[in-house]
């Protein structure tokens, strides 16, 4: 099987395997013909999240320059010390108390969107409710009006799946930053309680995020904040319906074993190395592109014992869906949320839903980051008497 093809993009775990088994590290070449470095297995995974040598910068020359400096800020493009002043900036916004406070909105969310998935017959479970679910919640969260968010839908798409054209990734990636330096030009002018307006008024000794910095996080906010969630309630879903005995209401344990058998980003963001790094009897030459496969590391056998079996009372706990170390995901708390509400919901309206299609039917998204299902069409059964 060669990597990123169909068959892989279908199942990648038969060939992750074999990787991981003759080794923690490989050269490969991605489908766009880019050579790089997939780390396989937990520990060396760990390593390579944790080095500080590997370096998250990565070049933005070939964009537009009015593209520039919004993207080249990003939190998740960035070392430390430029990576720690950004992160401390936004954790102080973004509170543990600010994602509690969503819970209602989730709900709210989550219950409409069920309403009209049952007025399908076979709905798509991922156009009609894991999808547009972390869009609109991440919306709430930033503070964009209703009646605002349909375009940035489209260019969030655009920007995830790929445009049919370069200049259609680079149309959407102008129309987001255009659009979120307007959004935070009129919330400079009349603040409200949302995370933007928490994160222009933030400050610490005097330190501010600037105007491009905030367009900068804004984007990464947006796109990542629902794209991965949108994949975690897929798997999610994907993986229950597939269990002969599930169970009743999935719990907290049942998200971070889909997390850790079905990671919604397969691999990290690229990583380069600034000096020679050893894994293993591997030594890879500075300068090369390092990406860990979290599909892989996640079912580990050295790590998890008998991987490939979903049990989420197991013991040994640790999954990397989230990353580690300074780039581990800041809305991993909200994810596992806006998840353990919308499978909660979701199963107790609908205790016997099911695939409407055999797993090999299913069409899975294309690309190297993500690890996601295009559709999932669904029959919701008997609602509960």
């Amino acid at each position: 099987m060669s990597l990123f093809g169909e068959e892989y993009t279908a199942d990648p775990h038969p060939a992750l395997a074999e990787l991981r088994e003759a080794g923690p590290v490989h050269r490969v070449t991605s489908a766009a013909g880019v050579p790089f470095w997939m780390v396989t297995r937990w520990d060396e995974a760990r390593q390579v999240l944790t080095d500080p040598s590997l370096s998250k910068r990565q070049p933005v020359d070939q964009l537009p320059a009015s593209l520039r400096p919004a993207l080249a800020t990003q939190m998740l493009l960035r070392d430390p010390p430029d990576h720690t002043r950004l992160r401390r900036l936004v954790s102080a916004a973004f509170t543990p108390r600010r994602t509690r406070e969503l819970t209602p909105a989730i709900e709210r969310i989550t219950d409409r969107l069920l309403d009209e998935l049952g007025a399908a017959p076979e709905p798509d479970l991922i156009a009609g409710f894991a999808v547009p679910l972390p869009f609109e919640v991440i919306c709430e969260l930033l503070g964009v009006p209703p009646r605002e968010r349909a375009p940035l839908r489209a260019w969030s798409d655009t920007i995830i799946v790929g445009g049919p054209a370069p200049a259609d990734m680079v149309a959407a990636m102008s129309g987001m930053v255009t659009y979120f330096g307007d959004l935070l030009a009129r919330k400079r002018a009349d603040p409200e309680d949302d995370l933007l307006g928490a994160l222009l008024t933030m400050a610490d000794e005097g330190d501010r995020l600037s105007g491009d910095e905030l367009v900068g996080m804004a984007l990464l906010l947006l796109i990542a904040g629902h794209e991965t969630t949108a994949n975690l309630i897929g798997n999610a879903v994907h993986l229950l319906c597939r269990m002969p005995a599930r169970p009743d209401r999935p719990t907290a344990a049942v998200v971070e074993e889909v997390l850790r058998m079905a990671s919604p980003a397969a691999t990290s963001t690229y990583r380069v190395t600034t000096r020679p790094l050893t894994l293993g009897t591997v030594t890879i030459p500075a300068g090369e592109q390092v990406l860990v496969s979290l599909l892989a590391a996640n079912r580990d056998p050295e790590r998890f014992t008998d991987p490939d079996t979903f049990d989420p009372d197991r013991g040994d706990g640790g999954h990397l869906a989230f990353g580690h170390g300074i780039h581990f995901c800041l809305g991993a708390p909200l994810a596992r949320l806006e998840a353990g509400i919308a499978l909660d919901r979701l199963f107790a309206r609908h205790p016997d839903l099911e695939a409407a299609v055999p797993p090999e039917d299913l069409r899975w998204r294309s690309g190297l980051l993500m690890h996601g299902l295009a559709a999932l069409p669904v029959r919701l059964g008997r609602p509960p008497a």
